[in-house]
């Protein structure tokens, strides 16, 4: 098996190991089992970046142009944001009941989709709003998969206030926190769409194309924008929003990856059409 693809899989293993510890940590209200998960990711982290880092060199390709390699970057910028947080306060941990188990699936899906050829863009794509685009939409996932977090620690506390959940922050810190992660998300995705608009109309000629990934990463972002309205308008708090965030989460992780997976588009290998 070459390095690249047994880092890979030493990662996915070692983020199933924190899926695991944070599921049963949930279910035992032990908050050791929470510091584990935490330790678990943090040791997935490094053959995650290794692998990354270890195919990028072999194949001289940026690592983020088929599917597989789309996800796993994805997943990178997540687990990274994820610990960034954990780092900041040893309060969140419990936020990684959802952030892991998230990561641990879809980057077991992407080990499913590699390839060992590089796919390489052709001259006409190549250009420096791919990164702008592609780190857009990484670091929005990311930010929105943490507010999704907060969102299903503000309900665990809120439901059961003792025990392991006891030394989390009050469920206004929390919901305040997850509104920011919305609102860097909002901004990062809407980044995203900008950059993406201006990359095709270098290829294309065209700002927009009505392309089904093009149509739902707009879903998704005013998604997002109809959590920020409904807070700053309407005076919405707590477990509604809570709900909301959990909920827009499969509408963005559809648009990232689904439609690019099941239909024939211009982010599917990133193909141009003439």
């Amino acid at each position: 098996m070459k390095l690249e693809y047994l880092l890979f899989w030493i990662a996915v293993g070692l983020y199933g190991v924190s899926a695991c510890s944070y599921i049963f940590g949930l279910i035992s209200k032990k908050e050791k089992l929470f510091t584990f998960g935490l330790y678990s990711a943090l040791a997935g982290f490094v053959p995650h970046l290794s692998s990354i880092g270890r195919r990028w060199m072999e194949t001289g390709v940026e690592p983020f142009i088929t599917i597989s390699e789309s996800i796993t970057f994805g997943i990178f910028m997540s687990v990274l944001i994820f610990l960034i947080v954990q780092s900041a306060s040893s309060k969140v941990r419990p936020m990684g009941v959802l952030v892991m188990p998230v990561a641990f699936v879809l980057m077991g899906w992407a080990g499913t989709l590699v390839k060992d050829a590089a796919t390489q863009l052709v001259p006409a794509l190549q250009s420096w709003w791919i990164w702008v685009h592609i780190i857009g939409a990484a670091t929005g996932f990311g930010s929105v998969l943490a507010a999704a977090g907060l969102g299903l620690m503000y309900l665990l506390k809120d439901k059961s206030p003792g025990g392991a959940y006891e030394k989390l922050p009050d469920v206004q810190s929390i919901d305040n926190l997850s509104y920011r992660f919305v609102a860097g998300g909002f901004i990062m995705y809407g980044l995203m769409i900008v950059s993406g608009a201006f990359w095709a109309n270098d290829v294309k000629g065209t700002y927009w194309n009505w392309d089904p990934v093009e149509v739902w990463s707009l879903i998704s972002w005013l998604t997002y924008g109809i959590y920020l309205h409904l807070r700053i308008t309407f005076g919405w708090r707590g477990r509604r929003l809570a709900w909301y965030s959990l909920i827009a989460l499969a509408a963005m992780i559809i648009s990232y990856w689904g439609v690019p997976f099941a239909a024939e588009t211009f982010h599917s290998g990133f193909r141009i059409e003439h």
